[in-house]
């Protein structure tokens, strides 16, 4: 199983990126293959001009092509997410998302950002044609200490990913089953 870890902070680090970084921990000791982007592998002139043809890009989308799931994680500004991954985002195909099983984290300042994850983000998710947007997880970024060494969640915050992660963990598995035939 392989899953594609993608941060969206133009930060690093970041609050975001070490929930990343404690979820990629977590599904590697359950035995998944995990492959980290982060918004700085790609040069920002190709972002910013739209260059569909990068490099980058290119891996990123042969890394998703063999993903079974994504978990996208961006600080939420101004009650959206990171203008960045909204770049790269739309750089992908329409259907980049296909067949992905996708959580998505956010973190921001206060709880007064927790919809932005619901308005503005899982929108751009589906419209990648994701097979599966489960419920995401905001984070107050007060619930994440030391980011830029050993991060420490609260243990509400702690709780919420470890059940996310779960509900992620389940959810691949669901993908990977074969359909059963109706009688």
């Amino acid at each position: 199983m392989r899953v594609i870890t993608l941060a969206g902070s133009p930060r690093f680090p970041s609050r975001s990126t070490a929930l990343l970084s404690l979820c990629q921990q977590a599904l590697e000791a359950r035995g998944v293959e995990v492959i980290p982007w982060n918004i700085h592998n790609f040069q920002p002139e190709d972002l910013l001009y739209a260059r569909f043809d990068s490099p980058a890009l290119q891996a990123l989308k042969e890394d998703l092509a063999q993903a079974d799931g994504v978990i996208v994680a961006t600080p939420i500004y101004k009650a959206s997410f990171s203008g960045a991954l909204k770049t790269l985002l739309d750089l992908l195909p329409e259907r980049a998302l296909e067949h992905k099983v996708v959580l998505p984290l956010a973190s921001g300042g206060s709880v007064a950002h927790m919809l932005a994850v619901d308005y503005a983000l899982k929108p751009v998710l589906n419209a990648l044609k994701a097979q599966e947007v489960l419920h995401g997880v905001f984070a107050d970024d007060s619930q994440i200490q030391h980011y830029d060494r050993q991060p420490e969640l609260d243990q509400l915050l702690a709780a919420r990913i470890d059940e996310a992660l779960d509900t992620f963990w389940h959810a691949l598995h669901r993908r990977r089953q074969p359909f059963a035939k109706a009688v």
